[in-house]
């Protein structure tokens, strides 16, 4: 999906800059493994320069790449108070993620094998749960792009988004139900809705600013949205805001949230703060 981050990235006066970055703050009893994934991906059209990552006090700190392609930095925790710091100046185009209202669908056996999981139930999507209402809502509508957006209109109107609604343990079925949850909830369910259908969706998350919108109310946090298998490419759909965007920033994709922790503790570190951010930066400063 588009460009590599260091690639040529277009004109200048197609982009703009944003500033990212989070910090987390944890108090551990015990020394604690922990893998966070904060940095955007680079299969991306973003150029990310001037990155930074830190953690306060000094620890050592190793990098891979998982299983789906996600940068992943490894680090112990000393026991006692720690900071992760992370932040970049990320160049990203002026304009909202691609569309096509006549993609298409592809038939299951036609479809390829690196995409073919991407159709079957994971940790919080449930397409064998949500099947028969998924094909009594959607079955009879058009194969392609236009199914999949109604499926995340649906989502969109039939989810109320509400902090403390669902837990780290609410899978897509859950939130159906209670019709409430957060912007991970809303990709749960329609990629769930997707999968039923025998369309092929996984779960994405990072940095998503407010570039010539109107912001909610709601703090600053990482958001998840939706990428969708139709023809020969992914495209991007966002069942939380049901709405085309500029300035967004990959950090991972996977089945669902359970593939793409932002932090991962091995132990019981007490998480103190989260601070997110992604602001545009009209002169940025270049290293």
């Amino acid at each position: 999906m588009g460009s590599a981050a260091e690639s040529d990235a277009g004109p200048a006066s197609d982009r703009r800059f944003l500033r990212i970055g989070c910090a987390f703050t944890y108090r551990a009893e015990v020394d604690t493994p922990t893998v966070f994934q904060v940095r955007p991906a680079r299969d991306q059209d973003v150029r990310v320069t001037n990155e930074r990552l830190s953690v306060e006090p000094d620890v050592a700190m190793r990098h891979y790449v998982d299983l789906y392609g996600n940068l992943c930095s490894r680090v112990v925790l000393p026991s006692g108070l720690s900071t992760m710091h992370y932040s970049a100046l990320a160049e990203v185009a002026d304009a909202p993620e691609e569309a096509d209202e006549d993609a298409p669908e592809t038939a299951p056996d036609e479809l390829s094998d690196d995409v073919l999981h991407y159709t079957l139930p994971s940790r919080y999507c449930l397409p064998d749960v949500l099947a028969d209402e998924a094909w009594q809502r959607f079955g009879s509508l058009a194969p392609g792009y236009r199914r999949v957006r109604a499926i995340c209109a649906h989502v969109h109107e039939h989810l109320s988004f509400g902090y403390g609604s669902s837990t780290a343990l609410s899978t897509a079925a859950d939130v159906n139900t209670s019709g409430a949850g957060v912007c991970r909830d809303y990709a749960h369910l329609a990629i769930s809705f997707c999968r039923a259908l025998n369309i092929p969706a996984r779960y994405v998350f990072g940095y998503l600013p407010a570039l010539d919108v109107a912001s909610d109310g709601t703090p600053m946090d990482f958001a998840a949205w939706v990428e969708v298998r139709l023809g020969d490419r992914w495209w991007t759909f966002d069942p939380r805001n049901n709405a085309r965007r500029k300035g967004r920033v990959v950090i991972g994709r996977g089945r669902d949230a359970a593939d793409v922790a932002m932090a991962t503790t091995f132990g019981g570190p007490a998480l103190e703060s989260m601070v997110v951010h992604a602001e545009e930066e009209l002169a940025p400063a270049r290293l």
